[in-house]
């Protein structure tokens, strides 16, 4: 295994990238990169800032002087922990409108592979292994049955206390996976150099274990 390593795990909506990613992060001792959380810290700081997305000019200046991280779990927005701060649904619905600038997609896959580039990390997403880290050293395609993802979904909402019926959810699930795979930038697909682990009937730690096991080989 190389000094730095970089783990790019891409995959459609439900298969669990995040909670795989955040477990192998743990247990190889790395860092990792919640691109999700960063986009919620671009909305939060546009919003403290009062620069609209329709600023395009008072964007690019902000995005200039932007600089995040990832430190042990914490997410550093020019230095400050923003953890709490970025976790509320105003800022979700910011994350959501600045993530469609292409701008702001520039500045954090900037981010993100300057992030690669100086230490070892995972990373999860629609495109991580095809557009953000291309060449990283290890590529993991995780995905799983429609169904099974509509069945862990649906679990989560109900436990939540939210009346969505299985079917609905089992559509939501098929339409994501349609926009996501057909969108003209950077569509999700599993990379020609990744390994594919269909998670469908596979207990956490059984999957997270293979993650780990293709590290070290």
């Amino acid at each position: 295994m190389s000094e730095i390593f970089r783990i790019a795990i891409d995959g459609p909506s439900g298969a669990g990238k995040s909670t795989i990613a955040k477990a192998v992060a743990k247990r190889l001792g790395i860092d990792y990169i919640d691109t999700g959380a960063m986009y919620r810290a671009i909305g939060y700081k546009a919003n403290l800032c009062g620069v609209s997305a329709e600023d395009a000019d008072g964007l690019q200046a902000m995005l200039d002087t932007t600089d995040i991280d990832f430190v042990q779990g914490n997410i550093l927005l020019d230095g400050e922990n923003v953890n709490d701060k970025i976790r509320t649904p105003e800022v979700s619905m910011l994350a959501s409108k600045y993530s469609a600038i292409p701008e702001v997609r520039e500045k954090l896959v900037e981010i993100q592979r300057g992030m690669g580039s100086r230490k070892s990390v995972i990373m999860d997403g629609r495109d991580i292994g095809t557009n953000v880290l291309k060449d990283a050293e290890y590529k993991i395609y995780l995905n799983a049955s429609a169904e099974e993802r509509a069945t862990r979904r649906f679990k989560e909402l109900q436990e939540k206390g939210q009346n969505q019926s299985y079917e609905a959810v089992l559509e939501d699930i098929k339409q994501r996976d349609y926009n996501d795979m057909n969108r003209p930038l950077n569509p999700l697909k599993k990379a020609d150099d990744a390994l594919e682990i269909d998670s469908t009937g596979m207990s956490i730690d059984d999957v997270i274990q293979a993650v780990i096991d293709c590290v070290n080989k």
